[in-house]
């Protein structure tokens, strides 16, 4: 059974870090694209960062670079968003997602909040 939990649910103030980690399982981890993507109230789901099965292989969409690092442990089945500066627009629902060649996982999310 596969299974994508995510961590890291938090209410934060504007120029705050906050990590959020994603726990998986179920399916072979290694070999499947890994990203975070958010939806903030009405706004569809969108994708924040990706995370390749090549090392190195990370992408972050130009409304977080410089700010969010995604970064992946394949000893542990699990990735990783750090981020740092946030600011209100990035409060949404994180979920996190994996991509095994045929099959999109998702996890059940987790709300962060930016709000002073």
């Amino acid at each position: 059974q596969v299974q994508l939990v995510e961590y890291g649910r938090a209410l934060v103030q504007p120029g705050e870090s906050l990590a959020l980690s994603c726990a998986a399982s179920g399916f072979n981890f290694t070999s499947a694209i890994m990203y975070w993507y958010r939806q903030a109230p009405g706004k569809g789901r969108g994708l924040v960062a990706r995370a390749g099965t090549v090392a190195g292989g990370t992408y972050v969409t130009d409304s977080v670079k410089g700010r969010f690092t995604i970064s992946r442990d394949n000893a542990k089945n699990m990735i990783f968003l750090q981020m740092n500066d946030l600011k209100s627009e990035d409060s949404a629902v994180y979920y996190c997602s994996a991509f095994n060649g045929v099959t999109n996982y998702w996890g059940q999310g987790t709300q962060v909040t930016v709000s002073s």
